[in-house]
């Protein structure tokens, strides 16, 4: 147990805040919510590894400090309602619902969903709903959000994305083709007005059926 402590405490030091995640709430926060309980069985030693560990199905978790950085720069709040594209392991899911009021989260892998859902519920995570479906170019069930995440990368970012957003909502999307790609945070300002700041580069798998430009064919 104390070298999992020793390992958490550097990914903390040593990948977490060299990525400009610095705030507190943050840094306590990924001591709370424990990575190593949504990280495959095979792969536990390598929870706090730099890294992606992979889930099977093309799917992998990011990086420890992609995670970190993405939940520092949404700036949740209790008042906040999620919506996340990819549940994955469930590890984004969990770090997200500690802070925000409710967490959606859909999956295109019934496998991958059903076992976030496990693990979401072993840790208390209750303020969340998994579903199973394509949500890679928008979710229409008529609802908007504060936050949206696409934890895929896509080549172009479907406008649905955008305009699911409340007023004042964000949406952190990694847009591009690899290796070009880039975390951007867009930021509904007003009905008609949207603000886009490129955080950081990246580089991740793109979404199943994610958008794609018109590509020529010779």
């Amino acid at each position: 147990m104390q070298n999992m402590e020793q390992a958490r405490f550097n990914m903390i030091e040593q990948q977490i805040r060299p990525c400009d995640v610095l705030e507190m709430r943050i840094l306590d926060l990924l001591k709370e919510v424990r990575r190593e309980n949504y990280v495959p069985d095979a792969y536990k030693k390598m929870a706090f590894v730099d890294m992606e560990i992979s889930l099977g199905h093309d799917v992998s978790m990011w990086h420890p400090k992609l995670e970190a950085r993405a939940v520092q720069e949404l700036k949740l709040k209790r008042s906040d309602k999620v919506l996340e594209v990819g549940t994955g392991s469930g590890y984004l899911t969990a770090l997200m619902s500690a802070l925000a009021g409710h967490v959606t989260s859909v999956e295109i892998v019934p496998e991958l969903s059903a076992s976030a859902q496990q693990k979401l519920t072993a840790n208390h995570h209750e303020n969340v709903t998994l579903e199973v479906g394509d949500a890679a170019q928008g979710w229409d069930n008529g609802t908007n959000y504060d936050v949206i995440v696409l934890t895929g990368s896509t080549p172009v970012l479907p406008e649905a994305f955008q305009n699911s957003l409340n007023v004042g909502g964000r949406l952190f999307a990694i847009v591009g083709d690899a290796p070009a790609m880039e975390a951007k945070l867009v930021t509904r300002v007003s009905k008609d007005a949207f603000e886009t700041v490129t955080i950081m580069e990246s580089c991740v798998a793109p979404l199943l059926n994610a958008l794609q430009p018109p590509r020529f064919e010779f």
